[in-house]
């Protein structure tokens, strides 16, 4: 089945699609999406864009006020790099690292790449997600600095490690359901039989990774050490 990506306005015309998008944001100053060729073509404060090689696309930023996990990728314009990125999994190592990057959460907006794809997506069926055609690319970001954000952050990271030292961890911090709110009120995708189908999202998480020196590990060893918990916007 071949489908089509529209924004809800659409039809009225993509600048006012545009600035539903911007006047969402402003409600939502906690939370914005933008499609990935506009935040190339007209970046965000803090941000600039850059060629990069012969035919690839770097994207500069702020790291003391932007938090960036987007890994570098394939576009029609070339290589994407987001300079300075951790990328979407982060790994830490010892205790300093842990806290810089908990503090980094805690204080920064954070930036990350999501897909809306076709087909159906679900964890159990990996080979699924990855080979479901991507037909839009966003850039989510949250605040992390802002109050109810925090507060679900602080409350998340403390219940999912319970200790530091001895133990590793992977811990997933999870959007879907403020994206899937996003999207069923801003995006629809339309089948050949202009049929709406509900979009789905991909990579709609981020990941913190601890690795002990520990000797003994056995917690992580037969993956009792994976916690996962959500972000909401209300």
């Amino acid at each position: 089945m071949q489908s089509q990506l529209q924004s809800t306005n659409e039809v009225m015309g993509r600048d006012e699609s545009r600035e539903t998008v911007a006047k969402n944001s402003l409600l939502h100053g906690r939370f914005t999406v933008t499609e990935l060729e506009e935040f190339l073509k007209t970046p965000p404060a803090g941000f600039s864009v850059e060629a990069f090689g012969l035919d690839g696309v770097r994207v500069l930023s702020d790291p003391e006020q932007s938090l960036v996990l987007i890994d570098d990728f394939d576009s029609c314009r070339g290589r994407i790099c987001f300079h300075k990125s951790l990328g979407r999994e982060v790994k830490m190592q010892n205790l300093w690292e842990y806290t810089s990057m908990r503090k980094s959460l805690l204080s920064k907006r954070i930036y990350l790449l999501m897909s809306v794809c076709e087909g159906s997506l679900t964890e159990t069926n990996e080979k699924a997600a990855n080979d479901a055609r991507v037909l839009q690319q966003y850039v989510v970001s949250i605040n992390g600095s802002d109050p109810y954000i925090k507060w679900q952050m602080e409350r998340g990271l403390d219940w999912t490690i319970s200790s530091i030292a001895g133990e590793s961890y992977r811990v997933d911090i999870d959007l879907m359901e403020v994206v899937e709110s996003w999207g069923a009120k801003n995006i629809q995708i339309i089948s050949d039989e202009a049929i709406k189908v509900k979009p789905v999202w991909r990579d709609a998480c981020f990941t913190l990774k601890y690795y002990s020196d520990a000797l003994f590990d056995f917690p992580h060893w037969f993956g009792f050490s994976k916690r996962k918990f959500n972000l909401r916007l209300t």
